[in-house]
């Protein structure tokens, strides 16, 4: 009975429903379950990690990583289990949204705090997935046995910077991870460091001048390169963010390196708009009842574009026909509403992050005065 318990424990309990204390009553509990599925109960700290992180174990490809955007967080019904079980043979293993380098750290969360072998295991058959999809030029694709755009270099949505994080990390932080071995670590560390040298032979130049990075590149030539119909080949005033503030956290930067550095902040300052600001309108009999607009605002903050022109710095947006327009209102409603086509990504970039960097690094160039 236990055993049935802790599985109908896992499988059937939604959380809607608490009580402070669960009460156990012998040979009833699990007809209780059954007839009142949606019946829930508190659970202690301990058993929701354990709980959450089964919920991870169940995801897991049999290559050794992660789906995007399933709810890690949810109760799958029996019939769920077995459902989820049959996709372990596929190959939707991925590291974009955070997928894969995620499962990894909070893997190695519950193992220090439960000692459970089993989520070391999966943790490090992720870890040989990263390693093993890197390119011999240091670059990773969007994911594992890539074809089409997610075969290319992949900025978009964080996924090498996600995964070089997780690796660095991995080779550096002997107190999150004390059980990886030295020999894991230095692979780890040569992982990182190839994938710093790609991503600086990524960065785009225009007229001998550093800019910033594409949200994909060409696996062979570097070169900037589109995804998607609506995604095209240009400098990203979103995902180069995540690339300079990783370059950033680099310890004794090489000359190279505070090159890069300086180069897309320059980049950054250049390309930021002012005097607009995005807003959301009321629109009665539109599919989701606003519209994105774009108004003049002389007190608004700078703001950046997903994407630029490559040589003007002009944005770009785009419907899914990938015909590229100056302006959000010249696109599709659907598309105008249904992606980020604007943001304050690069605020605290260079407000807060490239102070600290430069006074440390770069003491005698400043490039935003």
């Amino acid at each position: 009975m236990g055993r049935l318990f802790s599985f109908l424990m896992k499988i059937m309990i939604p959380r809607e429903f608490t009580r402070r204390k669960l009460i156990r009553f012998p040979g009833l509990t699990a007809l209780l379950l059954l007839a009142v599925p949606s019946l829930t109960f508190q659970v202690y700290p301990e058993e929701n990690l354990q709980r959450k992180t089964d919920y991870i174990l169940l995801y897991q490809r049999d290559n050794g990583g992660w789906p995007k955007n399933y709810d890690r967080d949810q109760n799958p019904s029996a019939q769920e289990v077995i459902n989820i079980r049959a996709k372990r043979g596929g190959n939707d293993a991925t590291f974009d949204n955070g997928a894969t380098h995620t499962e990894v750290r909070l893997l190695a969360d519950a193992f220090n705090s439960t000692g459970n072998i089993r989520y070391k295991n999966a943790l490090l058959k992720g870890v040989e997935l990263m390693l093993l999809t890197q390119y011999p030029n240091g670059g990773w694709p969007q994911r594992p046995n890539a074809s089409g755009y997610s075969k290319h270099i992949t900025f978009n949505d964080g996924a090498m910077i996600g995964v070089m994080t997780t690796l660095r990390d991995l080779a550096n932080d002997r107190d999150a991870y004390s059980f990886i071995d030295e020999r894991l670590r230095t692979r780890c560390r040569n992982a990182v460091e190839k994938g710093i040298l790609c991503i600086l032979k990524c960065q785009i130049s225009v007229d001998g001048k550093r800019t910033a990075w594409c949200a994909q590149h060409d696996e062979k030539t570097f070169a900037p390169r589109k995804a998607r119909s609506y995604e095209l080949a240009s400098i990203s005033g979103a995902e180069s963010v995540g690339i300079v503030r990783f370059l950033m956290q680099i310890e004794k930067p090489s000359p190279k390196i505070i090159a890069a550095v300086q180069g897309a902040i320059r980049w950054f300052d250049e390309a930021k708009l002012t005097g607009i600001r995005e807003i959301r309108m009321d629109s009665k009999g539109s599919p989701k009842g606003f519209d994105k607009v774009v108004v003049k605002d002389s007190k608004a903050p700078p703001i950046w574009a997903r994407f630029y022109r490559i040589g003007t710095n002009q944005p770009i947006f785009c419907s899914r026909d990938g015909i590229p327009r100056k302006t959000l209102a010249g696109i599709s409603y659907e598309r105008r509403n249904g992606y980020s086509w604007l943001g304050y990504w690069g605020k605290d970039l260079l407000a807060k992050d490239y102070p600290a960097w430069q006074g440390e690094w770069a003491l005698h160039h400043n490039v935003l005065r």
